[in-house]
């Protein structure tokens, strides 16, 4: 069946039962030329663990872009990083739908089979998705509507095109259901004004206007849909697991073990904290009242959870107060060390708490950058700034292996990107790779990699704007009662009803992050947030400013790049036959090279100064020796003469060959195909010029 909504700028067209008929729920949505299925599927039997089994997966299809996969193999296979943060994204816009006690097996998966230029395709998948959840038997009280917010001369913009959304200095992403927000990214966009540099950081005002704004469109969708697709619904006979409150175990629990229980809470690491509620339970375990009652381990451990819970509850709302004796309103302990890694570019060790995040910051050419396709462009995309978060077991005492990146260090890698990135210059020379390698987490180690990571560039030379700070927000909320905590740790987290970061600088905020899982938050305790997360901002700030003053940055390993143009015509030149001269100018001189062969730009790139200066003096000789019909300025290149004899130093070992001094400054290419004899740096050799050509000269024996 077809389903025509023309909702939010967008004309949105739905097949139902058409295709994928046997899933739980499945929809065919196209908007423009952009086509994308969406599908449910569940299990019949519940798990016997105490969580929600689903599984989201976003899938790009080449093909949908009229392309064939690049590499050897030419299919789909695991799914790229662009994938896998939209995949994380209707996870988390989802997941808080489904009903407590559903404990089924579940599979969302999006399939983009057409992609068009113009689309947004993680807003489209995002409403495909959610109306084939509404449509299964999975019983979710509405359809979520997901949308995307630009910002262009000042005026809010309702799901840009992805043309539109490049000139613009916001993207908010939001997801909610009727009037509730449940998640929310949101990201300045830095660009050009008047030639200069703008991070375009948003004031908290702001932020809640545009959420708002954000907030009217989602209610519009989430009605629009339901309006449309109430009729279709399976009917749902599913059973869910019944919610138990402990009864008996909870009440001795209160009774017997509650003293231990708060010592157990207020232990600082989640690994001690651990320890010491399972050991509770295996005492309880041994009590005379849980031998007569049989009672089940695991049972203990559920009703310790629960106890846990409220405790932590209870000691925030009735007693400001947290386990780990802050107020509502204290950032923990902050220590700072930058360039501690001698031979790194530059690198930041920040520790709040028991948070610790070494954040290392690597320099590098164009040639470094990360190559990406999307379906949506037409060429490659080229990245030249790159945070990689890692999360190794250790760093909550885990004795796990250390894997791939999986989505969670993707996620927390791209909101650190997201916050950082507009603090630096769109026009910088050098392409950035920040490493954060969480070395113990209790909490908001993400916000750690952006504090961190605005140091490590600091510690690099790199002439950030602004410094970044990020800090993670919290919130209880029981009946009438609510409460809001600043740099939250772990088990506030775990136990709370919000996770909401915020990272910016002291003007305002470059990128926001927020997962609801209470359903929904009323805009005047968003705004308490905000201005909550701006104060410990300023404060973290603070501390951040103090240690960026002590920085000493290590010059002498950096590398430096040097940019002049030449001739478009003469870039060949420069390059050689397959790729020979420029090899041997990179050899000789320990440099990078890149071309540009439309504008004719080279850039250098290397750690010696000398080097760099005797390779641009080399390159603008080689290409003016090549001038048309000219003669070679003699004056440029000194005179040799075939069979001219010399004895001189090897200058330079490669892979090909050794280069040996000859005079006036210029080196001479002695081949491997024509010594036998070990030489190394120094050693002096006698030679014969057996070739000129394009100013370079090569050598035989003597």
């Amino acid at each position: 069946m077809r389903h025509e909504i023309n909702i939010n700028n967008h004309l949105e067209i739905f097949e139902t039962n058409k295709v994928a008929k046997q899933a739980a729920g499945a929809v065919l949505m196209q908007e423009k030329n952009a086509v994308v299925l969406a599908t449910v599927a569940r299990e019949e039997k519940m798990v016997e663990e105490d969580f929600l089994p689903l599984t989201v997966q976003y899938i790009e299809k080449a093909y949908a872009a009229g392309r064939i996969p690049g590499g050897y193999v030419k299919r789909e296979t695991k799914p790229g990083d662009n994938e896998t943060l939209s995949a994380r994204i209707i996870d988390r816009s989802l997941r808080p739908l489904f009903p407590k006690g559903y404990a089924y097996p579940t599979q969302i998966v999006v399939m983009v089979l057409s992609a068009d230029p113009e689309v947004d395709l993680q807003v489209m998948s995002l409403n495909a998705a959610s109306i084939a959840l509404y449509l299964s038997d999975i019983p979710i009280k509405a359809p979520v509507c997901g949308v995307r917010i630009g910002r262009m001369n000042n005026e809010f913009v309702l799901n840009p095109s992805n043309s539109e959304l490049k000139n613009s200095t916001l993207d908010l992403y939001v997801a909610g259901v009727k009037d509730e927000l449940l998640m929310i990214e949101m990201r300045a966009l830095a660009n050009k004004q008047n030639g200069q540099h703008c991070m375009n950081e948003l004031n908290e005002d702001d932020v809640l206007k545009a959420l708002e704004f954000a907030g009217n469109a989602i209610l519009r969708g989430s009605n629009e849909y339901e309006r449309v697709f109430a009729a279709y619904r399976k009917n749902s006979k599913l059973e869910f697991k019944i919610e138990t409150d402990g009864g008996k175990i909870v009440d001795f629990i209160k009774n017997s073990y509650i003293s231990k229980l708060k010592i157990a809470i207020n232990q600082m690491a989640k690994s001690e904290r651990a320890s010491e509620i399972s050991q509770i339970a295996k005492e309880i375990e041994n009590e005379a009242s849980a031998i007569e009652n049989e009672w089940k381990i695991e049972d203990i451990e559920k009703a310790l959870y629960l106890c846990k819970r409220e405790l932590v509850r209870s000691q925030i709302l009735n007693e400001n107060k947290r386990a780990d004796g802050r107020g509502l309103k204290d950032v923990r302990k902050i220590d700072i060390e930058t360039n501690i890694l001698p031979n790194a570019h530059g690198s930041c060790l920040f520790t709040r708490g028991q948070t610790q995040a070494l954040v290392i910051a690597t320099l590098g050419s164009d040639n470094d950058a990360q190559m990406s396709d999307l379906l949506t462009e037409k060429n490659p995309i080229c990245e030249k700034f790159m945070v990689n978060y890692n999360f190794p077991g250790f760093s909550v005492g885990e004795a796990t292996p250390i894997k791939a990146p999986g989505r969670r260090e993707l996620g927390h890698g791209n909101l650190a990107k997201r916050a950082l990135h507009p603090s630096i210059d769109t026009d910088y020379i050098h392409t950035i790779r920040l490493v954060s390698e969480i070395l113990e987490s209790n909490g908001s180690s993400s916000m750690a990699t952006v504090c961190g990571g605005a140091l490590a560039l600091r510690a690099a030379g790199v002439k950030s704007e602004k410094l970044v700070a990020g800090v993670a927000m919290g919130l209880v909320f029981e009946d009438e009662k609510y409460a809001i905590l600043t740099d939250i740790m772990g088990l506030e987290d775990h136990d709370g009803d919000m996770d909401f970061k915020v990272a910016g600088s002291y003007e305002g905020i470059t990128a926001l992050q927020m997962d609801i899982k209470l359903g929904g938050i009323e805009q005047q305790v968003l705004k308490e947030a905000l201005y909550q997360a701006k104060e410990a901002r300023e404060h973290i700030l603070q501390l951040m400013e103090e240690a960026n003053q002590n920085i000493v940055v290590n010059e002498a390993i950096l590398p430096k790049i040097e940019i002049f143009n030449v001739d478009p015509n003469k870039i060949p030149d420069i390059i050689g036959q397959g790729g020979k001269t420029i090899k041997e100018i990179i050899e000789k001189f320990e440099v990078n090279i890149d071309l540009d062969r439309d504008k004719g730009e080279v850039k250098i790139a290397g750690i010696n100064h000398d080097f760099i200066s005797q390779s641009k003096e080399y390159i603008l000789n080689l290409v003016h020796s090549k001038g048309s019909n000219k003669k070679r300025d003699r004056k440029e290149v000194p005179k040799f003469d075939i069979g001219e004899e010399f004895i001189g130093k090897v200058q330079k070992v490669v892979e090909f060959g050794v280069f040996v001094e000859l005079r006036d400054g210029v080196d001479g290419l002695l081949h491997n195909s024509k010594f036998k004899e070990k030489l190394e740096i120094g050693n002096e050799v006698k030679v014969k010029v057996a070739e000129i050509k394009n100013g370079k000269v090569s050598l035989n024996l003597a």
